[in-house]
């Protein structure tokens, strides 16, 4: 197997496939340790797929910022409140919680770990292209370190290469871009800065203000992540001078301004930089073709709010090892076993794109440009339409997903349940999370509890059922696809 990309997608594919001893080459464009965003964890990650992986204790010893949550100020109720793992029904108290990761060094551990069982690394290659025929795809082209032009052949090939791949045209299909959630995000870093409480002295903290909302996430006692996610009509202003527009749109946000006040910018390499990204989410209407599968931020990207960026890198990673191996030991029809990978990926896509939708349906400011236009009711039929057609049918596994009208409803609903839940959190008892008591939030941490329990248990504490009729399910060590209607 190929793997194009040594970022979190694509060490857990690498890893998962060379733990059931098949050779595994990754082509990194660049050396690592190298700079990344997308630094806030979740619990899937770390007692899951890390577990699975058998990097668990040594992402612990790294020493990063334990984090138990999410704190929000966001919504009808202008206090923030807490978004707990450790509440979760489903999640047991030892692994109920993530950690804070500067990403330079966490993505360094996992692909250290994926050459620590017998992964061949390159770093500094550049994939210039894919070699096909009419049948599947045989392999890719590629320059080393010298410049020197080489082929490399293998029974599949991973784009893992990140969200500016330039072979995810391969696998035939389109990319579509949200409207709804198309922004821009500016961020930087501070020596330092105020801490919540304890015990959510780690949380990432989330402030919605009038141009969009903040980011705060406590990296080390000495290094603080501030990012502003704004309408994409900002960007000419911010590419201009993005320091200071970043320092602007931090002042407009009274609850994340007095967390820093009196704090230097940071000016250690590489955290003493203001970086501009375009927040973008999209989804690619094919994730495979014979030979080839998409997988991180390749395949899809969604908003950052819920922290879901590595958990849904590493996942979808890890359904496409399980593909690879099964495919690999000819246990079972190629179709069958990439059409599994690209149904549950879509459909935790799926999860996660309501959620979110619904998160920003959630917040009430009718003098704000931001956020009246992020409103259930301004998904536009053009998106909604692709939406249906990402998650219909033999995607979802779910026969109750219908048309444009149903879908919009759907959202609604999720919207206001999520409203309502968050509302009863002020009288909570502290033994039930009131979050909980909405469908959408159960169903967005499903599948990563599920992850949780195998990587801790060997297994999911309840018997797995396939997602749609004939589908597969995963094995006991989470690597390769069975059929349950085999003995």
């Amino acid at each position: 197997m190929i793997v194009v990309g040594g970022g979190p997608a694509g060490a857990t594919a690498a890893t998962a496939v060379a733990l059931r001893g098949h050779r595994v080459l990754v082509l990194e464009q660049q050396t690592f340790p190298r700079y990344q965003i997308g630094e806030s964890l979740l619990p899937s990650t770390v007692h899951g797929v890390c577990r699975i992986l058998g990097v668990e204790d040594e992402v612990a010893r790294a020493g990063f910022k334990v984090k138990r949550g999410g704190t929000f100020r966001w919504g009808r109720n202008r206090d923030p409140w807490q978004f707990s793992f450790a509440l979760s029904p489903r999640l047991a108290d030892p692994t109920s919680f993530a950690y804070q990761v500067e990403r330079s060094r966490f993505d360094a551990i996992l692909l250290d770990n994926a050459r620590r069982v017998g992964v061949d690394v390159r770093e500094n290659c550049r994939v210039k292209g894919v070699l096909a025929d009419e049948e599947r795809v045989r392999g890719v082209s590629w320059s080393g370190p010298g410049g020197e032009l080489r082929e490399a052949r293998a029974r599949y090939v991973v784009d893992a290469s990140g969200n500016g791949s330039r072979i995810h045209t391969e696998v035939g299909g389109s990319r579509t871009y949200s409207d709804f959630f198309r922004n821009i995000a500016v961020f930087g870093y501070f020596a330092g800065g105020k801490r919540l409480p304890k015990p959510n002295d780690g949380n990432i903290f989330c402030a919605a203000f009038d141009e969009g909302w903040l980011w705060y996430i406590p990296l080390r006692d000495d290094l603080t992540s501030v990012g502003a996610v704004v309408s994409r009509e900002n960007a000419a202003g911010i590419q201009q001078d993005p320091a200071a527009a970043w320092r602007r749109l931090i002042d407009s946000c009274p609850e994340v301004r007095d967390l820093l006040d009196g704090v230097p910018q940071a000016t250690e390499v590489p955290y003493d930089q203001v970086r501009v990204r375009k927040d973008w989410s999209y989804w690619k209407s094919r994730l495979w073709r014979p030979g080839m599968v998409l997988a991180g931020d390749a395949a899809c990207f969604v908003d950052p709010v819920l922290s879901s960026g590595v958990h849904l890198a590493t996942y979808g990673a890890l359904l496409a090892a399980r593909s690879i191996n099964s495919g690999l030991a000819g246990a079972l029809d190629e179709g069958r076993l990439f059409d599994e990978f690209e149904a549950r990926y879509r459909q935790e896509y799926r999860l996660f794109y309501e959620f979110l939708v619904s998160f920003y349906d959630m917040h009430q400011d009718e003098r704000s440009y931001f956020w009246k236009a992020r409103k259930v009711t301004n998904v536009g039929a053009t998106e909604l339409e692709a939406f249906v057609e990402l998650v219909g049918g033999l995607a979802s596994g779910d026969a109750t997903f219908g048309g444009l009208g149903e879908a919009g409803a759907r959202l609604t609903t999720a919207s206001s349940e999520l409203d309502t839940a968050v509302g009863r959190l002020p009288d909570s008892d502290g033994l039930r999370n009131p979050l909980f008591e909405s469908a959408t939030i159960r169903q967005v941490f499903q599948e990563g509890a599920v992850l949780q329990e195998r990587g801790i248990f060997g297994g999911p504490l309840e018997e797995e059922t396939p997602v749609r009729p004939g589908g597969l399910v995963a094995s006991e060590d989470g690597l390769t696809w069975t059929d349950p209607d085999r003995p």
